[in-house]
């Protein structure tokens, strides 16, 4: 199973879409590994340079509607390709959350007031989270201190990461 830990990049912004988060001009790349370099390039926010601040990060904690737009596996697999494998939010766009689970990947929704609290407890500070899959916690450090947020996901959202991904689950089941 894939490990959940690691840096925390925090977009404070809602409806990041598929088209920010690797554009459709890239969408002829036959592997994920020609993706890497294109995640989040046309994505407008504040001081964010991805050629900076995506580099060692294994999360991300966002607002609402996260991968709304374009259904695309290409936007969960530039993610993992970039080493993210965990996406935070309020929501998410249908589509863009089922392939995360395909791919292995999680995609967890907290409360609004949750994320709110995760951006003032992490600001300015080096952020890091780690997930324990088995009892649905996630621990935040920030600034020497740790918090613990747990979660939900669905039993079968569940098997699909533990497999890591469909493909695994579909070997393991069928």
């Amino acid at each position: 199973m894939k490990t959940f830990k690691g840096q925390i990049l925090f977009l404070d912004r809602s409806d990041i879409n598929t088209d920010e988060i690797i554009p459709a001009k890239y969408l002829t790349e036959i592997t994920k590994e020609a993706l890497k370099p294109f995640l989040l390039e046309d994505l407008r926010l504040g001081s964010f340079d991805p050629a900076k601040d995506l580099k060692g990060k294994a999360a991300v904690v966002t607002r609402a509607n996260f991968g709304c737009g374009s259904s695309r596996e290409h936007a969960p697999w530039a993610l993992e390709v970039n080493g993210i494998n965990t996406v935070i939010a309020e929501s998410f766009a249908r589509i863009f959350r089922q392939n995360m689970y395909n791919c292995g990947m999680l995609a967890i929704e907290l409360p609004k007031i949750t994320i709110d609290h995760l951006f003032d407890f992490c600001a300015g500070k080096n952020a890091e989270l780690s997930i324990d899959i088995e009892s649905s916690v996630i621990t935040v450090t920030a600034g020497g201190i740790t918090e613990s947020i747990s979660f939900t996901v669905g039993g079968f959202d569940n098997a699909l990461v533990k497999a890591e991904g469909w493909v695994g689950y579909a070997d393991k089941h069928y």
